[in-house]
């Protein structure tokens, strides 16, 4: 990137310069040690996802508490919701310190509740095909 550039999150995600934070990372590795497949910075077309279960259709965003704070943030975090809906993915938001203070708890209850979306997609799909 040329020295004094404006830079945005898109640029340093496609050149491979943003990692997930601790927190999103922490939990990637928790839900994985529960064999839950978990896709980390997916671009969906609108925004970055912070951790994404493509079989669940379920995504994932470790927030700051900028996120609940600041109302710009809060109604843009509502207006990026809109597209993951769309596509038909449900977005849950967790806080990062929950993730810091609980997250042997949360991972285990997303690794549960992915594998009962991911039951109810095939189940639909198989009524679907018939």
């Amino acid at each position: 990137m040329p020295k004094g550039q404006p830079v945005n999150r898109v640029d340093l995600v496609q050149r491979g310069f943003v990692k997930p934070t601790p927190e999103a990372e922490a939990l990637r590795t928790e839900l994985e040690k529960r064999d839950v497949r978990v896709l980390t910075e997916v671009f969906d077309g609108h925004k970055h996802i912070d951790l994404s279960i493509p079989s669940a259709k379920l995504n994932v965003e470790v927030d700051g508490i900028h996120h609940l704070t600041d109302p710009n943030q809060l109604l843009a975090d509502l207006s990026r919701g809109y597209y993951s809906d769309k596509l038909g993915y449900h977005t849950l938001h967790i806080p990062n310190e929950l993730i810091r203070t609980h997250l042997d708890q949360i991972a285990d209850s997303l690794s549960l509740a992915s594998k009962t979306l991911e039951e109810r997609i095939r189940v639909h799909l198989t009524k679907s095909s018939k």
